[in-house]
């Protein structure tokens, strides 16, 4: 049973990482479809979106949730505090050493100052990972988001482009924060439908991120045509070494199989929606938001990758069991 479910994982984000790339293919050969219809202009349902994806978060999460700080403080520590130190001194590492325009790299640093990716509680059962640990590291990481992301991005980003720190906190606890708050609302007001809910608000998250890596694709045709293969190289890079060091960091703390894997999946994917979130309200989602737009295909392809290569070689040691398939996919 437990194998029938884990390929269904593993096929569902093979299909979710097929449609985001069939998205970036078409945006980049049609990218009328995805600028504006009318005078409508598409990079406006960025926001609406990732709000609409952030509370099926919510729905989905629950107190036991944070149950994980209690019963494992040290490892949820250590992988809140590897993810907000590894991945941003590597974007700002990578930004530099590539020479990108000032707002194509701080579309790096972005990327990489984001809190954990939406899809790493999947990715971390397919790869028979520590899920509660994967589960707590997301949603602490996520809810920091609003504090940690500005003092990063100002710190790190602020020679690139100019960062308010207060206006860009009060931008993420409206894209963040206000949407996953009225999920756990509403997760606690209509909880006999909870199974219905987690069925579909995983859906509507792939299809929500799916239809933002278009738009920005589009939006940022021109810039992606003339920095398009030496930005995925660096995207690329930051991804993969991303992985290998929040493996081995978690090693270093001397922690188990499981949750050395999870701390690695953790760290090396990002939420890429909330950073496209970000440099729309910058007003720059065609440079800045480049970095996060080609992230999420590369980062769901390697952990895809990395997952299944994992599931093939279960740890030595279990330190957690799991009974159920996480609802989160996007």
């Amino acid at each position: 049973m437990k194998a029938e479910t884990n390929a269904k994982s593993s096929y569902r984000n093979l299909i979710y990482t097929a449609l985001i790339i069939a998205a970036v293919v078409t945006a980049l050969t049609f990218p009328g479809l995805f600028t504006q219809v009318g005078d409508f202009q598409l990079k406006r349902l960025i926001v609406p979106l990732l709000q609409i994806i952030m509370l099926g978060m919510g729905t989905t999460m629950a107190i036991k949730d944070f149950e994980g700080v209690i019963k494992q403080p040290r490892a949820v520590f250590v992988g809140v505090t590897c993810h907000f130190i590894i991945m941003p001194l590597l974007g700002y590492t990578l930004a530099t050493s590539f020479d990108f325009p000032p707002e194509i790299a701080a579309g790096v640093v972005l990327i990489g100052c984001s809190p954990s990716g939406l899809a790493s509680n999947v990715m971390c059962f397919i790869a028979k990972a520590n899920v509660p640990l994967s589960i707590t590291v997301t949603t602490i990481s996520t809810l920091l988001a609003p504090f940690v992301m500005p003092a990063l991005m100002k710190l790190l980003a602020g020679q690139f482009i100019e960062i308010s720190f207060w206006k860009m906190m009060l931008e993420i606890m409206q894209i963040v924060i206000l949407p996953v708050v009225v999920g756990l609302i509403l997760n606690r007001i209509f909880h006999k439908s909870a199974v219905f809910i987690n069925r579909v608000m995983p859906l509507v998250s792939m299809a929500g991120i799916v239809l933002i890596v278009a738009i920005i694709t589009a939006a940022g045709r021109d810039s992606l045509l003339t920095v398009g293969w030496t930005l995925a190289l660096c995207v690329l890079i930051h991804n993969l070494t991303g992985f290998f060091l929040g493996y081995w960091s978690a090693r270093l703390f001397r922690m188990d199989e499981q949750s050395c894997r999870t701390v690695a999946i953790e760290v090396g994917l990002q939420n890429g929606g909330l950073a496209s979130g970000i440099a729309v309200q910058l007003g720059k989602v065609a440079t800045v938001g480049l970095a996060p737009a080609l992230f999420g295909p590369i980062m769901n392809t390697t952990g895809s990758l990395l997952a299944t290569y994992w599931s093939q070689r279960p740890p030595r040691e279990v330190a957690v069991e799991t009974t159920s398939t996480p609802q989160t996919a996007a």
